[in-house]
């Protein structure tokens, strides 16, 4: 059996246009294929095509999914029921931005985009399906915000006048960063500056005194580089205590349609999970990280344990902890509108594949 996954990003380049005798070599091509599948359909009469999901994420290893999709032993149902086809985005704002458009079937949110998307997106019928990745659980790991270590930065109260990164204005990070400084007496734009800048180009930056303070999220907080020369003034625990970086959010219309594949995907996803968060597996699985973002394992040994964020083997999202979040959201000011968590839940279908597993 054959399957087949795809990977692109929201800044891919355009494909190349084929032009005279290569557009008619093309198009006598494209017509043979076209035949060739007639032929192969009309053999196999009732068999149905897998169901193409399209998956929208921002950062591996908060997710698995990318990984995922090569391991066959896993992802049994892969290329049978389901494909994926991959999308990497930069923050979970534009992943909102794609959902809305439904450019993508399921998308990992964190807590700041879910709320902005059914606020002021009007996407009030999103559905809240699995969870992935929880920050600041009691015993886990927590996102950074670090200055230089020769920084006269001290306290929160000496960023007056700093400037500050975020990877996107929204996104999670950027929110708890807010926060936190709010509760000290500091705004932005009146007493400090906050710009945009991609997770991998944060130490350079900071490296650079072209900023103040970074925010420094997993795998990119666990960098050598980076320790050697930062030290950590907050994290995003201090901020809001357990907040919900990646869970899973989908249209309810594209859940009911393809239900079964769904189903299946979620299925290959939590044993996926339980695998990767086997100790027994370990080694293979920080492999298996390092591999996909082409760094040397030994920057990855943080992967899947203590060290690292929270993840429910049955892929259960902590809801009390994102009615939490989105509360705190409104209540410093970045949203404008009251959101009930539990009436956007909608996780029976990941509830039945964790049966499926045990």
């Amino acid at each position: 059996m054959k399957f087949n996954t795809q990977m692109r990003s929201v800044n891919a380049a355009a494909p190349r246009q084929y032009e005279g005798g290569d557009m008619r070599l093309h198009r006598w091509l494209s017509s043979l294929f076209a035949a060739l599948a007639l032929v192969a359909g009309a053999a196999s009469p009732g068999r149905a095509e897998p169901v193409t999901i399209r998956f929208g994420w921002a950062v591996v290893p908060a997710t698995i999914v990318p990984l995922l999709v090569e391991r066959k032993d896993l992802a049994t149902h892969l290329g049978s029921s389901y494909n994926i086809e991959l999308t990497h985005f930069q923050g979970s704002p534009t992943l909102m931005t794609a959902l809305g458009a439904h450019q993508i079937d399921i998308v990992t949110l964190a807590f700041s985009s879910f709320a902005l998307a059914v606020v002021n997106g009007g996407m009030t019928d999103l559905r809240i399906i699995g969870g992935e990745a929880e920050d600041g659980a009691p015993g886990y790991n927590s996102n950074e915000f670090m200055v230089a270590k020769d920084s006269p930065i001290k306290t929160i109260e000496d960023l007056k006048g700093k400037v500050l990164a975020t990877n996107v204005f929204g996104s999670a990070v950027d929110i708890a960063m807010r926060a936190l400084l709010r509760k000290h007496g500091l705004e932005n734009k009146r007493d400090y500056t906050i710009i945009e800048v991609n997770f991998p180009n944060m130490r350079a930056m900071l490296a650079d005194h072209r900023v103040d303070l970074i925010s420094a999220v997993e795998p990119f907080s666990m960098d050598p580089g980076l320790r050697a020369n930062a030290r950590t003034l907050f994290t995003e625990r201090d901020a809001m205590g357990t907040s919900l970086l990646a869970f899973w959010v989908a249209h309810p219309d594209f859940l009911q349609k393809n239900r079964a594949a769904v189903l299946d995907f979620m299925e290959d996803f939590l044993r996926g999970v339980r695998w990767y968060l086997d100790p027994a597996n370990h080694a293979k699985a920080v492999a298996e990280v390092a591999r996909f973002l082409k760094q040397p394992p030994a920057r990855f040994a943080w992967a899947f344990t203590k060290n690292d964020q929270y993840r429910s083997p049955d892929g259960v999202p902590n809801l009390a902890a994102l009615q939490s979040n989105i509360d705190l959201q409104r209540a410093t000011g970045f949203l404008n509108g009251k959101v009930d968590v539990q009436s956007h839940a909608d996780l029976g279908l990941m509830a039945e594949a964790a049966k499926r597993l045990h």
